[in-house]
């Protein structure tokens, strides 16, 4: 007994190793140099370069300052403690206690609330920004049921989303169809495109399937960009706005139409479009999460996650392998052609730069660090990652730069995500063998 007091008396009081925290702190420079260097250190100048190597310098020696500091200081019975507050994080499902009482039913009905307040202070700015941080919502939450309870990595889920948005500028430059009327139709179009694009990848798991679902991605991108007859190619189309029962919100209201502050008998504002907007992506919003709520506490929701967690043991068990993952692809897919919609109707023009792969890895992104699975989580940061660039306007120049930096600190902080995917427990009856 005494040996091994005596053994942690000295692991408590080992001294600092600085051979270890200069090497770690030249190896960061290193990486500093490689990373940062061609980033900040070179300016374009039209056709030329100026090399900055100040800012380099600078930048790379606050890099190693902090890395010998944060190398001490995990040398340290804190920073020890820390570290193995990281390695504890857990995986899989989070299970909670059988008597658990979630804080979201009181935080729910004061967000609502707050919505609801919100268009009457905001201004033009903060409703667009807000309009864009639901739509991203929408996409995380089609998205995160394809990967975060199927287990599907969709690396072309941008497709879909593009699929909803000109189907509402193809619909109203073709047929004379209105944001209502492609409402659902363009969900129905972006579903049998899921569908479509879940039969061939039913084999496939892992990077095999990302691989085709980043062609098809790309396949539709090339398609609105090239069939200029139809899509007007890298041109774009226009897309109509919203109407209340036939009322227009512009100021002059077109095709003989009656706008909507002349009809009711009062001042024409600007802000009418994007607060109707605004309201009608709430409600829609509400719904999916509440449908998504339903779902995954359904056999169906159930299915996913049992394809998620291990395909061979949920074939075995007599589920229809088929049948989940084009369920998973036709739900996900429908709720973005739903965004694609409202982004259209936002933007009233749509052309093929909006939906590249970078929209596709920035929905995933939202997924993965919201939490794989965790609703709120996603909701959440779809709201961070939307106003966060909104936020770093300021720094334009390193912006992207920051963005990243973000990132990669928030999967050392919270490797599960912000918010875990959990269950609340169950309470075993008397007599049964738990």
């Amino acid at each position: 007994m005494s040996i091994a007091k005596t053994a942690a008396v000295s692991e408590t009081n080992k001294g600092f190793d600085l051979k270890r925290s200069l090497l770690e702190t030249i190896v960061a420079g290193l990486l500093a140099l490689i990373v940062f260097g061609p980033v900040v250190g070179v300016v374009l100048d039209g056709y030329t370069f100026n090399a900055e190597p100040r800012r380099v310098a600078w930048l790379v020696g606050g890099v190693m300052l902090g890395r010998f500091l944060l190398s001490l200081y995990l040398q340290t019975a804190a920073g020890r403690r820390m570290l193995e507050g990281f390695d504890s994080g857990g995986s899989g499902v989070h299970v909670r206690a059988p008597n658990y009482v979630s804080r979201l039913r009181y935080i729910i009905p004061a967000l609502v609330v707050i919505a609801i307040v919100f268009p009457i202070f905001a201004n033009k700015y903060l409703l667009t920004v807000v309009i864009l941080g639901l739509i991203y919502v929408l996409l995380g939450l089609g998205l995160n049921i394809v990967v975060g309870l199927a287990g599907l990595l969709d690396l072309g889920y941008v497709a879909f989303y593009a699929i909803g948005a000109y189907g509402l500028a193809l619909g109203y430059q073709y047929l004379g169809l209105g944001f209502w009327s492609v409402l659902p139709l363009a969900a129905i179009a972006a579903a049998l495109a899921g569908c479509i694009l879940g039969f061939p990848v039913l084999r496939m798991h892992g990077d095999y399937l990302a691989i085709v679902t980043l062609g098809f991605g790309e396949i539709i991108r090339l398609v609105l960009n090239n069939w200029l007859s139809f899509t007007g190619g890298p041109n774009g189309m226009p897309a109509p706005a919203p109407t209340f029962f036939g009322l227009e919100f512009g100021r002059r209201a077109k095709d003989g139409g009656v706008p909507i502050h002349e009809f009711f008998g009062f001042d024409y504002n600007a802000n009418l479009k994007f607060v109707f907007i605004y309201a009608v992506l709430f409600i829609v919003v509400l719904a999916v999460l509440y449908i998504k709520h339903r779902l995954t506490r359904m056999p169906v929701g159930r299915a996913w996650e049992a394809l998620r967690e291990d395909e061979i043991a949920c074939r075995s068990m007599g589920l229809n392998h088929v049948l989940v993952k084009l369920s998973a692809f036709t739900l996900g897919a429908s709720t973005a052609g739903l965004a694609g919609v409202f982004f259209a109707t936002y933007q009233g023009f749509v052309n093929p730069s909006s939906f590249t792969f970078f929209e596709s890895a920035l929905i995933l992104a939202i997924v993965v660090l919201g939490g794989m699975g965790s609703t709120v989580g996603v909701v959440i940061a779809a709201f961070v990652l939307t106003v966060a660039p909104e936020l770093l306007r300021s720094f334009s120049e390193y912006r992207v730069l920051l963005f990243g930096v973000l990132m990669v600190l928030m999967m050392i902080w919270r490797p599960r995500g912000l918010i875990r995917i959990s269950r609340t427990g169950v309470t075993p009856r008397k007599g049964v063998a738990p």
